[in-house]
């Protein structure tokens, strides 16, 4: 009979330690590192059972209030994270990856229709336009702008034009050297003509002299030469016999 009077007081103990506790920190040291090991190991277990039962990818990292490392991963640490870090910023980038390139490039677009305003109100009051905007001091700016680029412009023409000096200096030399080199080819040649034409003329000349050769033709006009010769002093001796 005392059991089942001790039986209802065992179940209210057990229901009171099995309360609720608040979830704050514990001051007593002792006692908050009995927790700590004992959640740790708990949440180690249900880490791995979850890996195991689920098949999926966990990884958990741990540090206690000393700076001790606790870690568990079916896989690695460091690719769990890397996973991690993969997956939230295709997360981020997917979403706002539009609404940033467009105000990104509204940026981009102002800015440099700012710049080409400017760029064209420079041009004009460097040509002497749009100047009643301007004040002393911007247009003393503008003044002395146009001096130094006056200066920079005029010391540029005077180098390309020493420049080009020089080159038709140098081009004078050139052609004054091919001239001289031309007179001395003619010159040449003509020498080289004229010994052409003494050895024609000395060739030509050695041709008309009267040969030593022996000519048949001359023989019988001789011979009829001196037959007249002796006909004419036979009849001379005639005649002088006949007178005498």
């Amino acid at each position: 009979m005392e059991f089942p009077n001790q039986a209802p007081e065992s179940s209210s103990q057990r229901k009171i330690g099995r309360g609720k506790i608040e979830i704050k920190r514990i001051e007593n040291t002792t006692n908050r590192q009995v927790t700590f090991c004992k959640r740790r190991n708990g949440l180690l277990k249900k880490a791995y059972e979850l890996s195991v039962l689920c098949d999926a990818e966990v990884a958990l990292i741990v540090f206690s209030t000393r700076g001790r490392l606790y870690e568990y991963a079916n896989n690695s640490v460091r690719a769990t994270i890397d996973r991690y870090k993969k997956a939230c910023t295709d997360s981020t980038n997917g979403g706002s990856v539009s609404e940033a390139n467009t105000q990104f490039y509204q940026q981009e677009s102002s800015k440099l229709r700012r710049q080409i305003r400017e760029i064209q109100n420079s041009n004009r009051h460097i040509l002497g336009e749009a100047l009643s905007t301007l004040n002393i001091k911007e247009l003393k700016n503008l003044e002395g702008r146009l001096e130094k680029g006056i200066s920079r412009i005029r010391s540029k023409k005077n180098e390309m034009l020493f420049a080009e000096i020089e080159f038709m200096q140098k081009r004078e030399m050139e052609l004054q050297n091919h001239n001289n080199y031309l007179r001395a080819k003619i010159a040449e040649n003509e020498r080289a003509q004229q010994q052409q034409t003494n050895m024609i003329q000395g060739t030509s000349y050695d041709q008309s002299m009267p040969s030593q050769s022996y000519d048949r033709n001359f023989l019988p006009v001789i011979l009829e030469a001196n037959n007249n010769n002796n006909n004419h002093y036979s009849r001379h001796d005639q005649t002088a016999l006949q007178l005498v």
